[in-house]
């Protein structure tokens, strides 16, 4: 039975690992169409590879796909996060959890990972054909028919692991299966706006952020990049926004809460510190522990000196102030993305596929797995259990 799997990064791998090692007289073959193996795992957080997520219950797992979600649920029934974690320590490779519930080798080095996955495609005999991009790929007389620039195969069964390959996925959609467009997910917001500028690396542990004229909004971490805005709450919202704002050209406005309280009680606890401490100077005395540089950009944002007290705080400068700390208004004009550890929404349509199996139901021997069906998940390890999910059930039903 010979079985091939199509890309050789994270979906790929663990799923042709899980079926040689299953199916003993299976001759498995990964293509993969560049000179490199498992790139996104090398470069996935920061280099450390976060492998998983502590969360295991189905029903937690299922709300950080915005493209999948409650049709995950069975899926996470059969191999979930601490599946994934036993699957490794069984092969020596020993994982952590951080206070985020993110999850790395103990190595802290992404190197653990694709050591595994090298070593372990070894030893089950998974022969690994590199540059080898899919051109076309055909079912004739009971058999799949793969053409590459460079040489035809023929196999029993196929997996496609491609992730979000557009090349790819144009061969599927010439083979007949449905695609939902691609369109970016997980990116940041370019803001040029001089209350940013030369403030990059601050950042804030809870705000709120919400895009103008939209029911979209997001809460968490913030940061400031020498482009704009990034962090959870932005990766967040440009995941859950992914096609709205792709409709939008990426040109949009965003409301910025920073400290994460009601305007009325920013205002309150302005007013509050005015009156216990009239003669502080209002710049040297943060509050709402905001860091320092930003408060003082705020403040002088809004008119108040340097050597103005809080006693001389106006009517004025405390309705500027909760205006901008509470809902701050910035124009966001493009995105910026992370070529390597870059996601995308959009692929087979899940319609396609029995998620019992991973098999296509219009093309018998057909399986998917990753990111090339229209599953994608925010930050966290999700991304990857899907893959390591999808690779499990695939072995077992293959």
């Amino acid at each position: 039975m010979k079985v091939i799997v199509i890309g050789g990064g994270a979906a790929g791998f663990f799923t042709a690992i899980n079926i040689a090692e299953k199916h003993p007289d299976y001759q498995v073959t990964i293509l993969e169409k560049t000179s490199k193996l498992l790139q996104k795992v090398k470069v996935s957080g920061g280099g450390r590879c976060n492998v998983t997520n502590e969360r295991n219950k189905p029903s937690e797992l299922v709300q950080y796909y915005p493209r999948g979600s409650k049709k995950l649920h069975q899926l996470f029934r059969q191999f979930t996060t601490s599946d994934m974690v036993d699957w490794l320590a069984k092969r020596e490779v020993q994982t952590k959890a951080e206070v985020d519930k993110r999850m790395f080798p103990v190595s802290d080095s992404s190197q653990t990972i694709i050591d595994c996955f090298i070593d372990q495609a070894r030893r089950y005999k998974v022969e690994v054909i590199q540059n080898q991009s899919l051109m076309t790929l055909n079912h004739n007389n009971g058999k799949w028919e793969l053409t590459t620039p460079s040489q035809k195969f023929k196999a029993d069964k196929v997996v496609v692991a491609t992730g979000s390959s557009p090349l790819t996925w144009k061969v599927l959609e010439q083979t007949g299966l449905e695609i939902t467009p691609g369109v970016p997910s997980l990116f940041t917001f370019n803001i040029k706006d001089d209350r940013l500028k030369d403030l990059q690396g601050i950042s804030f542990e809870e705000t709120q952020i919400k895009i103008v004229g939209s029911k979209l909004s997001e809460s968490g971490p913030l940061l400031i990049t020498h482009w704009g805005l990034s962090g959870p709450a932005v990766l967040k919202l440009s995941a859950w926004g992914a096609y709205e704002l792709a409709d939008k050209n990426y040109k949009f406005q965003v409301l910025i809460n920073f400290t994460n309280l009601k305007p009325d009680e920013i205002r309150s606890n302005l007013i509050n510190y005015k009156t216990a401490n009239p003669k502080r100077k209002i710049v040297n005395y943060p509050l709402f522990d905001l860091p320092k540089r930003f408060w003082e950009r705020m403040v002088n944002y809004c008119d108040i000196t340097n050597e103005t007290p809080f006693g001389e705080l106006s009517k004025k400068h405390i309705n500027k102030l909760v205006e901008e700390l509470g809902q701050g208004k910035y124009t966001v004009n493009g995105k910026s993305t992370f070529k390597e550890e870059f996601v995308t929404a959009g692929g087979i349509k899940l319609s396609e596929v029995n998620l019992e199996t991973f098999e296509c139901r219009r093309f018998p021997n057909l399986y998917i797995a990753g990111e090339a069906l229209d599953i994608d998940a925010l930050t966290g390890g999700f991304n990857f259990q899907a893959c390591w999910s999808a690779g499990w059930v695939i072995s077992e039903c293959i």
